[in-house]
């Protein structure tokens, strides 16, 4: 039974964490294209990005503690769906600001409570292993959101429609984790 949950969380990571991959690969681009910021502005704004991942991956940790990872992951991904909808759909480059640097806030904490699920679902014996399919299911099809962000830019000749992807991405992920059961809440 055990494997089949594994197996299933990292589907779901794979697909949750190929959109996170597009979203840094391609929100410089974006911001640079759509909101004509200069090379600085982008920097400076994917440092506000990792702070406040930082942040998140921090201010979440008590949440994965008392909570659950699971319940954090779904958290997080449905908050990066809403905030990247609001960037998505952001007129000025003030309000891509802003969403840009709320949706940090989530960015961390889905990463570091992945790795914590992987750890509880994981048997003890196999923990090694199952970190390593962990790793694995991270790169094995990372090259999938950039090409879907390429298809559909391309396809619509808009970056916006691009940047779409991203959210499928994460809402796919999302849907594929909701039947898992909570490993916390299990033991």
């Amino acid at each position: 039974m055990y494997k089949r949950q594994i197996l299933r969380f990292l589907l779901a990571r794979m697909v949750y964490s190929d959109g996170l991959v597009t979203l840094f690969a391609f929100g410089g681009i974006y911001a640079a294209g759509t909101f004509g910021m200069e090379f600085a502005e982008v920097v400076r704004f994917g440092i506000a990005l990792n702070v406040t991942a930082g942040i998140g991956a921090l201010g979440f940790g008590w949440a994965d503690d008392r909570y659950g990872a699971k319940r954090v992951i779904l958290f997080s991904l449905a908050a990066l769906i809403l905030l990247g909808t609001v960037a998505l759909l952001a007129q000025s480059k003030t309000a891509f600001w802003i969403a840009g640097v709320a949706l940090g806030l989530f960015v961390g904490p889905v990463q570091s409570a992945s790795r914590s699920m992987m750890a509880r679902l994981a048997p003890a014996d196999m923990r090694t292993e199952m970190f390593g399919l962990y790793a694995l299911s991270g790169k094995a099809t990372t090259f999938l959101g950039p090409v879907a962000f390429g298809w559909a830019t391309a396809a619509f000749a808009s970056q916006r429609a691009g940047m779409a992807t991203i959210l499928v991405f994460l809402a796919l992920g999302l849907l594929l984790m909701l039947p898992l059961p909570d490993p916390q809440r299990s033991q």
